[in-house]
């Protein structure tokens, strides 16, 4: 359970690198070296975590996870924090992504 508590935390980090990212594009000076060092932190630590996670996990299960959790949280921020559109199919692909994301976690073993 620790293993799936941690690749959790790892999507939602990648998430937050892909914000940080998106924060960049239209900084300068000093706010952009700041939302690069969230970038490279947050990049790190879902990396790290990412590693961690699938020391238990098998990795064909733990990188889709990964992926599916920080590709849904990027864009629910970017529609949120970034004002891009949140048409009907967009919602419903991202909510195919998750719950494919979670029935890999309920057949995983």
């Amino acid at each position: 359970m620790y293993a799936w508590v941690l690749l959790i935390v790892a999507g939602l980090f990648e998430s937050g690198f892909a914000f940080c990212l998106g924060k960049m594009r239209d900084a300068v000076g000093a706010a952009w070296w700041l939302w690069g060092a969230g970038f490279l932190v947050s990049l790190t630590l879902s990396m790290t975590l990412l590693a961690r996670a699938a020391r238990k996990i098998p990795v064909g299960t733990a990188y889709p996870v990964w992926t599916g959790i920080g590709a849904a949280g990027t864009v629910i921020l970017g529609i949120v924090c970034f004002h891009e559109p949140a048409s009907f199919l967009r919602l419903f692909f991202i909510g195919t992504l998750i719950f494919s994301v979670i029935g890999l976690k309920v057949v995983s073993h």
